[in-house]
């Protein structure tokens, strides 16, 4: 389903309620001991990882394009793998990488889902669109890993960047994009417009034509693939807007939402860690 023009006109009647721009997409700003999270993810990221090693388990780093952060770290379960599953850090494509969060890992991995977790270039050294194309280079490398469907997970700027893959005008290879049967876009931008009124454009260079394009809410959809948006309820209104146009734009029949009470934009993907969460089952389970 294509964007109309009466939900357009809807976007543009809530983006004129909201003043300050920079503060409507200010999460930190806005989580009590928001300091805590950023720096317990990266040691329970160590932590996972040395249990892995602990387990004779094994991690791999795989390049898959030619700039120094194209590489995505892969883990392969003990079971026969179920299909691949791939795993899309946010930051708002300005910053943190793979290994910051690869304890998401950890519920995929216990269903015998191989997990890829690429890094990705960061803006401003590249554009949005470039960093789309990235991960698209990094989803089709990671569909060699194991045959069955490939299944797309991504939070805040990654949400965007799962779910721009499953547009038809995606940089995807067609026969990848085929194996793609579900994606979860966890607390997603699915409309980069607003993004244009923020500081962060210095960074991001957005004009009016790149937010169309690179906005999922303002492309077509490919058939057959299954989308969840999740959102916490203690989130910015932002984003719960921005989980509601996805849903909008592409259809209640494709786009199945959730809010989850009592999450912000910082704990809300720590269901991704746990292999029986509602979470992982909507988006691996039968």
């Amino acid at each position: 389903m294509v964007t109309t023009d009466s939900h357009v006109s809807q976007c543009d009647d809530s983006d004129q309620a909201v003043t300050d721009w920079d503060d409507a997409y200010a999460n930190a700003a806005h989580i009590v001991d928001a300091a805590r999270w950023l720096e317990d993810w990266p040691r329970r990221a160590r932590e996972f990882r040395d249990s892995l090693h602990s387990q004779q388990k094994h991690e791999i780093a795989e390049s898959y394009g030619d700039h120094p952060r194209e590489v995505m770290h892969v883990y392969r379960p003990t079971g026969r793998p179920q299909g691949v599953a791939v795993i899309v850090h946010g930051g708002y494509w300005l910053r943190f990488d793979a290994d910051t969060f690869a304890q998401l890992a950890r519920g995929a991995l216990e269903r015998n889902w191989v997990v890829a977790m690429p890094s990705y270039p960061l803006c401003p050294d590249v554009r949005i669109a470039e960093i789309t194309a990235s991960i698209a280079r990094a989803v089709s490398v990671a569909a060699k890993l194991a045959d069955g469907p490939i299944r797309l997970a991504g939070h805040s700027a990654g949400g965007h960047l799962v779910t721009r893959q499953i547009c038809t005008d995606a940089p995807l290879d067609p026969s990848v994009q085929a194996r793609v049967d579900r994606v979860l876009s966890i607390s997603g931008v699915h409309d980069l417009h607003p993004l244009r009124n923020t500081s962060m454009n210095a960074h991001f260079a957005l004009t009016e034509s790149d937010a169309t394009q690179e906005s999922p809410t303002h492309q077509r959809i490919v058939d057959g693939v299954k989308i969840t948006a999740w959102v916490g309820g203690e989130e910015r209104p932002e984003f719960l807007r921005q989980t509601a146009l996805l849903r909008d734009a592409w259809g209640e029949a494709r786009v199945h939402t959730h809010v989850e009470a009592g999450k912000h934009h910082f704990d809300v993907i720590d269901d991704l860690e746990r292999a029986d969460s509602a979470m992982v089952e909507l988006w691996l389970g039968d």
